[in-house]
């Protein structure tokens, strides 16, 4: 169980709090996801059978992946990248939708993770307890990084505030025998990983167009 903590829902509930600093606090809390979901998927690779790797679905079968969004931070910063404008609203014309792909992708997880806290209670893994603990944690995190930007949207104008739908639609089974588990355990959260990356660069970009930094140095 994570430690007590102020939310980011808390803390975009107090209008004194800049937006700026709202998105610093965001991009932390993503940056931790991602490195849980990272620290994760060397866990599991410490004990994945040989052939889960030659039958283990392609990164195009991830359920997120109809979403259009930029590959990396350096193509997201060259869609967001707009000139420097003295009124802040202004900034997040283009913005506005970087963060709808961002709540786009953490809604999309909401489902899946509960799978995969699931599954991770019977996984036939050495490391199992370590593995749902951790689980656990990266569900806490994309809970209370959701809460605090459903909030800092409505601060971005209505382009913030659409969603995308992107239905899990796989179901709870993730298998039968221990080889079945353990390679689509991996590849869900091979795709948790990767998603959890874009969530991370995006809201890195964000956070850097809000302090009107030079693309470079972001």
């Amino acid at each position: 169980t994570l430690p007590t903590v102020i939310t980011l829902y808390m803390v975009a509930s107090c209008s004194a709090v800049p937006v700026t600093d709202l998105l610093d606090r965001a991009s932390q809390r993503s940056d931790t996801l991602h490195s849980l979901s990272t620290t994760l998927t060397k866990e599991l690779d410490s004990h994945f059978p040989p052939i889960g790797r030659v039958i283990t679905p392609r990164p195009s079968m991830c359920h997120t992946s109809s979403l259009q969004t930029p590959n990396d931070k350096a193509q997201a910063l060259q869609i967001s990248f707009v000139p420097a404008m003295s009124h802040f609203s202004a900034l997040f014309l283009q913005e506005a939708d970087l963060l709808s792909l961002v709540r786009s992708l953490l809604q999309a997880w909401i489902d899946p993770l509960v799978v995969l806290s699931t599954s991770a209670n019977t996984l036939p893994h050495p490391a199992q307890s370590s593995i749902f603990n951790k689980i656990q944690e990266m569900q806490e995190h994309s809970k209370s990084l959701g809460d605090g930007l459903d909030i800092l949207s409505s601060k971005m104008g209505p382009a913030a505030q659409t969603i995308s739908f992107l239905p899990y639609r796989r179901g709870n089974d993730i298998g039968q025998d221990r080889i079945s588990k353990l390679i689509n355990f991996h590849f869900l959260l091979s795709c948790f990983r990767r998603d959890s990356h874009k969530i991370d660069s995006f809201l890195k970009v964000l956070r850097c167009r809000a302090a009107k930094m030079h693309p470079q140095m972001c």
